[in-house]
């Protein structure tokens, strides 16, 4: 989330008057309303820029297709 996403959820909590939990289930990020702009700049700080997360440049990952895996074995359920 953005500082912008954090803010308008404890606005809108306390315009409502209901917890930050429920307020949050209102506010769509920006990563997911925006997700084609995200991945276009990504690739382009790919090589370019700092990471946030480690020290060195930024490597983009190889494909970011889902961001969890699923285990489709059915005897594992």
């Amino acid at each position: 989330w953005t500082g912008a996403e954090i803010r308008a959820c404890c606005r809108l909590a306390a315009l409502l008057d209901v917890p930050l939990e429920v307020a949050a289930r209102q506010i769509v990020p920006v990563a997911v309303t925006a997700q084609e702009s995200v991945e276009r700049v990504r690739r382009w700080a790919n090589g370019r820029c700092l990471s946030s997360e480690t020290s060195g440049i930024y490597q983009a990952p190889a494909s970011r297709t889902s961001r969890r895996s699923l285990n489709r074995d059915v005897s594992s359920n």
